[in-house]
């Protein structure tokens, strides 16, 4: 799987933009603040619908203008698929496949698998919860669209859920009606915690055997799933916390709590582990999610590393670029120079200057 083509249309500080990109490695370097990390943003949105740096779409469009384009050109095999989308100033995004237009979301997930790396992805582990639950549902929309659908369907009962118990905070008499939303919002919960349970195990069983290899065999690191309450216990603890959870107005249990954590030597690396030992995991993390895609997909994902490299010591760069091979990847950098000494292929070489992108030869 890699993208073909990319064409950009008032999209932040690009006004228009017709690139063809190699089914390798393409790097994008330039000073800060000049477009690189956009043009890997709008290839993320052509993979999720969603920008990872912003919820608010008119922030993807160029200040002068009310609409902007996003058009990628996907090989995967011998099938080649075309993904548009049209971002709106005061209207709802517009999402085509092959020219049809979609109406959810979720149909856009598998025509082109991402995996994306970035300096805040080296902060995974010290992040909040709600960064890591971010991740972990990403990576399996990406994967399914049955988790996705549960994942839609949860929040919105929780809405509902939610927005009855500030009512009863003020009129218990609807109170008999919130068992309702309680039956749903347990059926597609526990769903969600046995999805997220086997895919947490599955990554930990991968990232586990890359994380020996970069530390020599030093350190073991073991990943493990935080459910705020288990499958077979969330109808009760929803029972048992009616009262609390109006007078709090909010749904105290359920997967919107979860959490994942990180252990090293038996040790929480959130608490415990230095920097390195957690950018080390969090590296391990994500050379494992491109496993896992390949692995549930059949199909190797794109790679988008964000200006990653200058963060990462001499030989972290080795081992991520010596596992990065068979698959595209996009890297964005300041210096070109630190990047093409850790290669040994050809690669495709684009200089980006306020919002213009220049091919160079390599």
């Amino acid at each position: 799987m890699y993208v073909r083509k990319i064409s950009l249309k008032n999209y932040r500080n690009i006004e228009r933009l017709d690139l063809e990109l190699k089914d390798g490695i393409n790097i994008f370097y330039g000073q800060n603040a000049q477009g690189k990390t956009n043009l890997l943003e709008s290839i993320y949105i052509g993979a999720t619908g969603r920008s990872h740096r912003t919820h608010k779409d008119k922030e993807l469009i160029n200040f002068d203008e009310n609409e902007s384009h996003i058009r990628l050109e996907v090989q995967k095999n011998t099938i080649f698929d075309k993904i548009d989308i049209h971002l709106k100033n005061n209207s709802k995004k517009g999402i085509a496949i092959n020219g049809i237009p979609i109406n959810k979301l979720g149909e856009l997930f598998g025509y082109l698998n991402v995996v994306i790396f970035s300096p805040e992805d080296l902060s995974l582990i010290k992040q909040g919860p709600q960064e890591r639950r971010k991740f972990i549902d990403m990576e399996l929309c990406q994967i399914s669209n049955i988790y996705y659908y549960n994942l839609c369907q949860y929040y919105k009962i929780l809405k509902q859920r939610n927005s009855l118990l500030k009512k009863l905070a003020k009129d218990n008499s609807l109170k008999d009606t919130l068992f309702i939303w309680d039956s749903q919002l347990v059926n597609f919960g526990c769903k969600i915690i046995k999805e997220r349970c086997l895919f947490i195990e599955k990554l930990n069983s991968i990232s586990q055997k890359i994380h020996k290899q970069i530390t020599n065999n030093k350190e073991h690191l073991e990943l493990k799933y935080k459910p705020s309450v288990l499958a077979n216990e969330f109808k009760e603890k929803l029972e048992k916390n009616i009262e609390k959870d109006i007078f709090y107005t909010s749904t105290s249990y359920g997967p919107h709590k979860d959490d994942m954590l990180f252990f090293i030597n038996n040790i929480n690396a959130r608490d415990f582990g230095s920097q390195g030992q957690q950018r080390t995991a969090s590296l391990s993390t994500k050379l494992a999610e491109i496993q896992l895609i390949k692995e549930e997909k059949g199909i190797l994902p794109v790679l988008l590393l964000d200006d990653v490299l200058s963060e990462l010591d001499k030989d972290r760069q080795k081992f991520l670029i010596k596992n990065i091979k068979n698959l595209q990847v996009i890297i964005t950098c300041t210096g070109v120079e630190d990047v093409l000494k850790n290669l040994d292929e050809k690669c495709n070489i684009f200089n980006v200057s306020n919002g213009k992108i220049i091919t160079n030869s390599n």
